[in-house]
């Protein structure tokens, strides 16, 4: 009997999650390398994302780019054009060796910047739009070959995507502090994830102020969301179910194993 629940307890166990999943716009780190104080140096920054030494950045809205002091003098990152002097978009002020400045990019846009004691350190900060992203979403259910990377535009993060068959629903946990005054999100959700008429709930209310479009095999959603959100719950006609082929599999050999000891535990007695 004891082995019988045992082995029941393990089957059941892999069939649970065993990791959220939590997508974070990205950082990249631009180095001051020693020596970038003198005009004749090789070169002022370098670029962890590439290696490139122009001080020149493509990003994504919603990237924070940190650059780090690694020289033996103090610089400044400072936004703005040489010739015309800071336009006050960001300013690191006077920041010493071994320390860092980050700045969060919100809007698209081209973004020079230099310092200001060596204004022969310039480069700029490219910013165009594009989707942050929640992977694998469907992964950890059904048969683990039916998932998708959920695509969205938001000043906040979506995480820890949570899909219940029972009631065709997909939620994701609303973290992290705003980026923005502007809360609207678009939402990108694969047919073949979550499909139907959807009914938004958000934090346990159901809301109307909403938009669903289709774009080929793509649901689109644009909710209205308050800045202190929290949950936010999509409910479809359809959604990746929860017993795939490989959740069958274990509960077949479950059952014929339980059938097994089952019969050898008659004979024995």
């Amino acid at each position: 009997m004891f082995t019988m629940i045992l082995f029941m307890a393990i089957a059941f166990l892999l069939t649970i999650p065993l990791s959220s999943e939590i997508f974070a716009q990205t950082t990249y780190d631009v180095n001051i390398p020693t020596g970038a104080a003198n005009p004749n140096a090789p070169f002022f920054w370098q670029s962890e994302k590439d290696g490139s030494t122009t001080g020149n950045v493509d990003i994504l809205v919603g990237d924070t780019i940190i650059w780090k002091n690694a020289d033996s003098a103090a610089h400044t990152v400072t936004s703005g054009i040489v010739s015309e002097g800071p336009d006050d978009i960001f300013d690191s002020n006077l920041f010493g060796p071994g320390k860092s400045f980050s700045y969060t990019f919100t809007e698209t846009g081209d973004y020079p910047y230099y310092c200001l004691l060596h204004p022969w350190m310039d480069g700029t900060i490219l910013v165009t739009e594009g989707y942050s992203i929640v992977p694998n979403v469907g992964k950890l259910v059904g048969n683990g070959e039916t998932y998708f990377d959920v695509e969205y535009d938001f000043n906040r993060l979506l995480a820890n995507p949570e899909i219940n068959e029972d009631e065709k629903s997909i939620s994701f946990e609303i973290i992290g502090d705003a980026q923005s005054d502007i809360h609207d999100l678009e939402l990108r959700l694969h047919s073949e994830l979550i499909d139907g008429n959807f009914v938004i709930w958000i934090d346990g209310e159901k809301i109307s102020n909403f938009e669903q479009t289709k774009d080929g095999d793509l649901n689109i959603l644009y909710v209205s969301l308050e800045p202190d959100s929290e949950l936010l719950t999509i409910i479809g006609t359809s959604v990746v179910p929860e017993f795939g082929s490989l959740s069958m599999m274990i509960l077949v050999t479950s059952i014929i194993s339980m059938l097994i000891l089952s019969q050898k535990s008659k004979i024995k007695f």
